[in-house]
């Protein structure tokens, strides 16, 4: 189905309404885009220590994405251990504290990514170009060198700056085809001598960190996230991502690099921002939803005992697995930053299984990961924290609130594209999932195509995971609003 006429300027009409409504900056300020223009590089203040543009690095991402802000690369440890290096963008090299671009990140504290229009956190001259990690290009970097031990444990961890270079830009998906045994090495991988085998290494190496993550009870969770395809500038679907190999290879690295910065911070005595999942206060509803899939769950929140709970629904249901994961996601409550001090015990992730967790692998894309940059680099130089404890107070509640708002705005133009796709089709039934039970509604999932929308009659005594027939009642593309009631 095609929705006729040009939805994509619509979109992006709604998309920018929104970033205002919600307190985001859609437009870069002048003196922003004038001090982009002026920028013609990373600067070196300092010296990087090392230079590492020798190795096989290779950057792996979506097929379209441009901002590239990590690369890896396998090495060989000691005493049989495994490394595997991430190299971060220096975007602080080029995005100085308290300059106009950096205002600009503060204030929306994340790159935006609508439907029809990517609203990015820097101007694209930086985020796209002079601190994106682009194949053939020298690149300044902070380095995260993870050291995995046999059973996939993190053993151990260095920070530190280097030169790098890119040496191929790969895609998720023919990355993935490849690792699987579905198609050929991408010939950008296939033009550097040895990075196939560097790409196994990876593979086997994030396996490994995975496959122990999952012992301690993190949770392996997969979710349907759509996104809108057009042909040309009519939207002709939503279209599901798709779980993948080499997706989860970066997942991995970037979990366990995050862990390593949180502790190099930690053991230094600084103050940082951590990002955490408390433990879920609706426990009692996961209980009730894993008995109603014939599962067996504990009174008290228990990681491991969901983990393993998950990994069997998951092997004995994959179609819908989905369903049960978004229900389970939306019950586990949101994530949010808070300051680690010296003198505190960190909260964790609870979801991921690991105490000591930060952001701080896509500063291209994320204001708190440029912080993050911002006191390792610090520590490093050993000059007094960029950011104070008391500063970090405030940024750690800002970039929790415009993250949500950020989310909101995605979710809105995600809920318009599918008001646009759904608006020929009012009165037609379907299966659908409730998704969230509260005062303030009741939502529920469709699956063809996945859209989200409002129960607004018949939603008595109904709860998250439930199951139920619903009929479209009312869209509104403008507002994003997509309305069912339930079949008596």
């Amino acid at each position: 189905m095609h929705v006729r006429g040009n939805a994509r300027q619509r979109l992006r009409e709604i998309a920018h309404r929104a970033m205002l409504e919600r307190g985001l900056e859609p437009e870069f300020s002048p003196a922003a885009q004038a001090q982009a223009q002026a920028t013609h590089g990373q600067a070196d203040g300092s010296g990087a220590s090392r230079d590492l543009r020798d190795l096989l690095w290779c950057s792996i991402d979506n097929d379209d994405s441009r901002d590239l802000d990590q690369l890896t690369v396998a090495v060989d440890g000691a005493s049989g251990a495994r490394r595997v290096l991430v190299a971060v963008a220096d975007v602080d090299a080029a995005v100085a504290k308290d300059s106009a671009v950096d205002a600009h990140a503060r204030v929306n504290t994340t790159s935006v990514y609508t439907a029809a229009q990517v609203f990015p956190m820097l101007p694209e001259r930086m985020s796209t170009d002079l601190t994106s990690l682009n194949q053939d290009a020298d690149r300044l970097a902070i380095i995260v060198d993870v050291t995995v031990g046999g059973d996939g444990a993190v053993t151990g961890g260095e920070v530190y700056r280097a030169r790098v270079r890119n040496r191929a830009k790969l895609a998720y998906n023919a990355v993935a085809a490849w690792l699987d045994g579905h198609g050929p090495l991408p010939p950008a991988a296939a033009a550097v001598k040895g990075l196939d085998a560097n790409l196994k290494a990876q593979d086997a190496i994030a396996q490994a960190l995975k496959t122990e993550r999952h012992r301690r009870g993190s949770l392996l969770l997969r979710t349907l996230e759509t996104r809108a395809v057009f042909d040309g500038d009519a939207l002709a679907e939503l279209r599901p991502d798709e779980e993948n190999r080499a997706r989860q290879l970066i997942e991995d690295f970037m979990i366990a690099a995050n862990g390593v910065t949180a502790r190099f911070l930690a053991a230094r005595q600084v103050a940082s921002m951590r990002r955490v999942l408390r433990t879920p206060e609706r426990w009692d509803r996961i209980v009730a939803l894993a008995a109603e899939h014939g599962g067996h769950l504990p009174a008290a929140p228990d990681a491991v005992a969901l983990a393993g709970f998950l990994s069997a629904q998951r092997a004995a249901d994959p179609e819908r697995f989905p369903d049960l994961s978004l229900a389970i996601v939306k019950l586990l409550g949101k994530g949010e930053y808070v300051v680690d001090r010296p003198d505190q015990q960190p909260s964790g992730h609870w979801a991921l299984a690991v105490r000591d967790y930060t952001h701080s692998t896509a500063p291209n894309r994320r204001f708190p990961d440029l912080i993050t940059q911002r006191l390792l680099k610090s520590a490093l130089a050993d000059r007094a924290p960029a950011y104070g404890a008391e500063e970090l107070d405030g940024l750690a509640r800002h970039c929790t609130e415009q993250e949500d708002d950020a989310a909101k705005v995605e979710r809105q133009v995600r809920k318009s594209a599918a008001a646009l796709l759904l608006e020929g089709r009012v009165g037609e039934r379907f299966d659908a999932l409730v998704t969230g039970a509260s005062d303030k509604g009741t939502w529920v999932r469709i699956t063809r195509p996945p859209v989200e929308g409002r129960l607004v009659r018949g939603f008595e005594r109904l709860d998250v995971g439930d199951r139920v027939e619903v009929t479209l009642k009312s869209t509104d593309v403008e507002h994003g609003f997509i309305d069912f009631e339930r079949r008596a």
